[in-house]
């Protein structure tokens, strides 16, 4: 009953209400509790794959070397290599504007990984945190190309070369293909720790300061 207008004091009717209150229907809450996030550890669209493989081999001047330093790649990779000239003339090294320096080939899909682990094979799967960039990719240079397994030819001579490997999830290409181009989360894209921690997983890597 109400008491409104009564000469009962403010106690003496909370002191009934809370007796009623256990007797009062309870109604739905506004908002449903929230779920646990999902573990996203098992969605295909982030499982981090290499994109791609470049190995570089730079000579630092034209002639016979730099062609021989395409055969080495060549016969690595299978792949016709892409020579790279050089951008501005200086004396103190030797180098003319225009002239190829240097020569290069990207690998993707099986072959790229089959070459990376011989890479990191020769590194004993020791890389340094400088190694990795902000975006999750890598790279390390070998000095000898005949640790990969290649036979030493003396007419063709030993080259060192550089390896950088471009690490990527699903969904990347929204963000270059022609037709409508869209951006990718700050949530999807790679970053220095997820290269790290992949390397590790993957390869069972060590990482040195």
């Amino acid at each position: 009953s109400s008491h409104f207008g009564s000469s009962l004091s403010a106690e003496a009717i909370w002191t009934e209400f809370a007796e009623a209150a256990p007797h009062f229907p309870t109604l739905p809450a506004r908002h449903p509790p929230v779920a646990a996030m999902p573990d996203k550890s098992d969605n295909p669209m982030r499982q981090i794959k290499v994109e791609k493989l470049t190995l570089n081999i730079s000579v630092g001047e034209s002639g016979d070397r730099l062609t021989r330093a395409a055969k080495v790649l060549e016969q690595l990779t299978e792949q016709q290599p892409v020579f790279t000239k050089c951008r501005l003339t200086i004396r103190s090294f030797g180098v003319r504007r225009n002239e190829k320096i240097a020569c290069y080939v990207t690998v993707r899909g099986e072959k790229a990984e089959e070459i990376l682990e011989k890479g990191l094979k020769v590194k004993e799967y020791e890389l340094r945190k400088k190694n990795f960039a902000h975006n999750g990719s890598f790279g390390f240079g070998i000095t000898e190309h005949i640790d990969l397994g290649i036979k030493y030819d003396p007419s063709t001579g030993i080259y060192g070369m550089d390896f950088y490997v471009h690490l990527s999830r699903p969904g990347l290409r929204v963000q270059y293909r022609k037709l409508r181009r869209g951006k990718v989360g700050s949530a999807h894209r790679l970053r220095k720790e997820d290269g790290m921690k992949w390397f590790q997983t993957k390869y069972d890597g060590i990482i040195l300061n």
